[in-house]
């Protein structure tokens, strides 16, 4: 099955080049496609949004659902590319929740998001606390070990 997507908007900051962290006061602007705006209304109400994006700039030939120690710590146990949030997967879909600063007509302010200048937007979604925060969720111990 092949699965078809179009950008809905692309990210712009300062950010050229891929970076494993230092994101965290990165502020970035989402720009829309105009058409996207009526979709944006009620999102200010909002702190904090989901952001889905295409790592467009990860080379095919490393999308492979291999085994890694996450964030190559080679403390850490050799897990899934599934167990880790590596870029290097199958289908580079990059997930971010985002402090959202502020809305300007078809433009999303946001802080602390992974993505470098141009990265396409594919789907924003609001977050929302009792469904993405699940008060039961667990994780191993070596994630925070």
């Amino acid at each position: 099955m092949e699965i078809t997507m179009r950008p809905i908007g692309w990210v712009r900051n300062r950010v050229k080049e891929p970076r494993p962290d230092g994101w965290e006061s990165v502020e970035s602007v989402i720009e829309l496609e105009q058409e996207m705006a009526p979709a944006l209304a009620g999102l200010d109400g909002f702190s904090h949004i989901i952001l889905l994006f295409w790592m467009h700039q990860i080379p095919e030939e490393l999308r492979v659902p291999g085994q890694r120690h996450p964030g190559s710590r080679q403390d850490l146990p050799l897990v899934g590319a599934f167990a880790t949030r590596t870029q290097l997967r199958p289908n580079p879909v990059g997930f971010a929740i985002v402090p959202l600063l502020r809305v300007d007509g078809p433009r999303l302010h946001v802080r602390g998001l992974d993505a470098i200048d141009g990265t396409p937007i594919i789907d924003i979604k609001p977050y929302l606390p009792p469904y993405d925060s699940p008060k039961d969720a667990r994780v191993p111990s070596w994630v925070w070990g």
